[in-house]
């Protein structure tokens, strides 16, 4: 049963032919004495992607578990349109133990309503999309990257009209982030994402959302992607700096009125007093929301004039009997940045463990600098949960010392914009992004000559981001990052090893040339097979003549519909916001012909699956 704020009915949207599925209407949220959002109102349309963006702990996935319908507002309403089907994938994707793919999937198309004869086409076609191969291995025992994959197949599998998505990039490795760009800007269905991304807010949205203090309703829209968003932000903030400081002034010429003592009994001064008053309490709120608060990351090095700090010379290592690299020769000196990219289980990783030191390597020899202080982050993020924040910042005292000073723990907790109400709650009750927070206040305290950090952008906001790039820019040693932050990648990195995690690991001059690389070897190249071979009869056999040509083209001709449906999407919003061509029944062709491109892909899909199983 829904709860009572949030309810579904018939949502009129006028005459306009592109529908609005869902609404909140002033909802308002707090935990405890502390509001997240308060008289927050947005909506969603068919179609519509929408970027949710803003500070940790502003109540980004509060938001989105409202919407879901999870959680209840504290004031306000969520109205849905009735019927619409709505789907939430939280950050976190956890399956039950021994439960197959295909079990994950039918559980879904179960709860969707769809009839059983529909079932095994549905499950093949959104399967194959997805990328998966063997729909019955285990769910629970697949890396974070395809569990996450999975995750949103589930919510694909049952034809949703909104899909709700938090934080979908974390544990997506760099080429499943692309599949995810590509499959939410060709989806028929709208979606809101909470992403820290910045190339993929830049790629995917078609609207933007802040929720943000800084902003007098408390959040920001702008049609458009990211750097559309930043622009219109900056006029906005550049605006309220200039009422900002107008108001200033007009205060100080009124409190230096209210000083000589007017006489309130007058009609004209009773009316400049309480005028005075509004103009001083708006400059407040001003103020107010203005004060925001940035992270004060900086990783110190030891200051160490070694110039080679790690050598690898014939390194290997694999698990099982697989090669996850070999004969891997690569020099760490001081001032170098190195970038690890490949595919989830390529070894990113288990490198960072060998260069650590908490891994032998299997064949040839790792050299370190004699003393050198290396610092680790781990994606795991493990920590007490009961531990309070005050003792996760100062484990032994009420004091750290940083760069060789005493700081209290209150004024460290401050510099990565924990208040001192916080100190004493439980860091389980912290966000992601806050206790990302936590550990890199702890690494700050270690001086190092090499960082070694795995995955350390998961669930930071973008301003905490900009900070840590500038800092790992600024620092003097040695870094070695694992990250699908491509933004964070192209900025920091001077250099980036590729793992393909079959035993190759080549170096590249930034992610854009590994990216490339990538995308010109995934270009179908033909298979040269001799007359008459038992491979050659096999495949005859496997499919016939006009089969083989039409599995050899029919992933291009899925890419070129895909980008086709891309265009037509582009015209209906183009058209639906300029009144002057604003027609509903140009508006509506358009809308039926996406529909149609969008069956047909659907159909092409699902006969793909068929030929690849038949291909075997």
């Amino acid at each position: 049963m829904a709860p009572e704020k949030y309810r579904t009915h018939l949502l009129d949207n006028g005459s306009s032919k592109v529908a609005l599925l869902l609404n909140t209407n002033k909802i308002s949220k707090s935990f405890g004495a502390a509001p997240l959002f308060r008289n927050l109102s947005l909506s969603v349309q068919e179609g519509d992607r929408l970027g949710l963006i803003g500070p940790n702990g502003s109540g980004k996935s509060t938001l989105l578990e409202i919407l879901a319908g999870r959680i209840q507002p504290d004031d306000g309403e969520v109205v849905l349109r009735n019927g619409t089907r709505l789907v939430y994938v939280p950050q976190d994707s956890q399956f039950e133990p021994g439960e197959s793919i295909r079990g994950v999937m039918r559980r879904a198309l179960s709860g969707a309503g769809l009839a059983e004869s529909e079932w095994q086409a549905r499950e093949a076609e959104t399967l194959g999309r997805t990328g998966f191969r063997n729909f019955d291995a285990e769910a629970a025992l697949l890396s974070g990257g395809w569990r996450k994959r999975l995750s949103i197949a589930e919510a694909l599998v049952q034809n949703p009209d909104i899909v709700l998505l938090d934080e979908p990039t974390n544990h997506l490795d760099l080429a499943g982030i692309e599949w995810l760009e590509k499959t939410l800007q060709a989806a028929r269905f709208a979606c809101v994402v909470i992403s820290h991304d910045r190339y993929f807010l830049e790629n995917v949205p078609a609207r933007m959302a802040e929720i943000n203090r800084v902003y007098p309703e408390g959040v920001f829209f702008v049609s458009g992607n990211y750097s559309a968003f930043l622009e219109q932000k900056a006029e906005f903030l550049h605006a309220q700096a200039k009422r900002q400081s107008a108001l200033e002034n007009r205060a100080r010429i009124e409190v230096e009125w209210l000083r000589r003592g007017p006489k309130a009994r007058a009609t004209k001064a009773k009316a400049r007093i309480d005028n005075a008053g509004e103009l001083i309490a708006e400059l407040s709120d001003l103020k107010s929301r203005s004060q925001t608060g940035k992270a004060g990351i900086d990783f110190v090095a030891t200051g160490s004039k070694t110039k080679r700090l790690i050598h690898l010379e014939g390194v290997g290592f694999g698990f099982e009997g697989k090669a996850l690299f070999e004969n891997l020769d690569f020099t760490i000196t001081s001032g170098m940045r190195v970038g690890l990219v490949g595919a989830n289980g390529s070894g990113k990783t288990t490198l960072l463990q060998l260069l650590r030191g908490s891994l032998t390597p299997l064949s040839g020899e790792i050299q370190r600098a004699e003393a050198l202080r290396i610092v680790y982050f781990d994606q795991r993020r493990q920590m007490d949960g009961d531990l309070s924040l005050r003792r996760a910042l100062a484990p032994d005292s009420d004091s750290v010392i940083y760069r060789g000073q005493v700081i209290h723990v209150a004024s460290w907790a401050s510099r990565f914009l924990f208040t001192s109400e916080q100190l004493d709650q439980p860091v389980s009750t912290l966000s992601g992004g806050e206790r990302a927070r936590v550990l890199i206040a702890n690494l700050m305290l270690e001086p190092a000559d090499v960082l070694l950090l795995d995955e350390p952008t998961n669930d930071l906001d973008i301003p905490t981001l900009e900070i840590l790039e500038e800092s790992l820019l600024e620092f003097e040693g040695a870094l070695v990052l694992v990250t699908h932050d491509r933004y964070l990648l192209d900025r920091v990195s001077t250099i980036v090893l590729g793992l393909d995690g079959s035993g190759k690991a080549e170096r590249f001059a930034d992610y854009s040339q590994w990216a490339a690389e990538q995308a010109a070897r995934k270009q179908p190249k033909p298979k040269a097979v001799a007359a008459g071979s038992p491979a050659a009869a096999a495949q005859k056999r496997k499919l016939s003549y006009l089969e083989s040509r039409e599995y050899e083209s029919i992933e291009q001709t899925i890419a070129s519909m895909e980008k086709a449906i891309q265009d037509k999407r582009a015209s209906l919003q183009d058209a639906a916001q300029q009144p002057a061509v604003n027609d509903a029944r140009l508006l509506e062709q358009i809308y039926r012909e996406i529909e149609a491109s969008q069956r047909e892909i659907d159909m092409r899909y699902a006969r793909w699956a068929e030929l690849e199983e038949k291909a075997g």
